[in-house]
């Protein structure tokens, strides 16, 4: 295989998962002329790729509407994200019990590599989750609770390469825009041992997190609580006290386990 060829590869790998991103984002799926436009690359290449995720089981074809949709390939990759992410049972007990004893949607989070994966999340609909952070959610780490303890526990050099690498995109006017304001944000989150987050992710909404770690003190997840911003000052510091309560039985339940995150 020769450069190009290999570029050229590298590329289609891209835009099959591009287009992965874009029909699933879609309720009803997409015909190939939408997936072409919203992607800006030509319809014969999107039919080439298509060909090639339908015959994989990631697309099925809706002929009747002329759409693509999603295969059922995807779901066994579900499947097996969870079986990796693992959380243990005595875990998932712990963060039912955050969200009773909060009032708020309650979340674990587990460090794999560089990202923060939301591995579990407890709410109810008095106490709804924040959209889209459900089981898998692994974006916008400056502008959420978690996202600021993993950023917190990292050496300057590692969280320079990530912030580089996954940018500071504004979600609303109160995200934090610069490098410079988010390590004095961090700063404090290590003092304090809580992350705050005000309506940066989302409005109407704002969180709380806390550390899980290991013995030796490093950090292997978090786990959070939502609320909506305007009971946050009125509830946050009593909440907090919960959090760090169930942040430390995380962390001795997991070092009860034989199993822990991987950081």
């Amino acid at each position: 295989m020769g450069r190009n060829d290999a570029f050229t590869g590298m590329a289609s790998v891209q835009k099959a998962f591009a287009l992965l991103d874009v029909v699933a984002a879609d309720q009803r799926g997409l015909t190939a002329k939408e997936i072409a436009a919203t992607l800006d690359i030509p319809v014969p290449t999107v039919y080439r790729l298509l060909k090639t995720l339908v015959e994989s089981d990631h697309l099925i074809h809706l002929k009747d509407d002329s759409r693509y949709a999603l295969g059922y390939k995807v779901h066994a990759l579900d499947t097996s994200l969870r079986r990796q992410v693992n959380t243990p049972s005595a875990v998932v007990r712990l963060i039912m019990e955050l969200h009773s004893r909060s009032e708020a949607a309650a979340y674990y989070a587990v460090h794999r590599g560089d990202h923060i994966v939301v591995a579990h999340v407890v709410d109810s609909p008095a106490h709804r989750r924040i959209t889209p952070m459900g089981f898998g959610f692994n974006d916008a780490a400056h502008a959420t609770a978690f996202g600021k303890i993993l950023l917190a526990g990292m050496d300057p050099a590692r969280r320079r390469t990530y912030l580089a690498r996954h940018g500071m995109p504004s979600m609303t006017d109160y995200t934090l825009g610069s490098v410079e304001a988010l390590d004095e944000e961090l700063e404090r989150v290590r003092e304090d041992g809580i992350a705050k987050e005000r309506e940066e992710f989302i409005l109407g909404a704002s969180c709380l997190g806390a550390p899980v770690m290991n013995a030796a003190g490093q950090i292997l997840g978090s786990v959070a609580v939502s609320m909506d911003a305007a009971d946050f000052d009125r509830r946050s510091g009593a909440v907090a006290t919960v959090l760090r309560d169930t942040a430390d039985r995380v962390s001795r339940a997991l070092r009860a386990t034989s199993v822990l995150p991987r950081r």
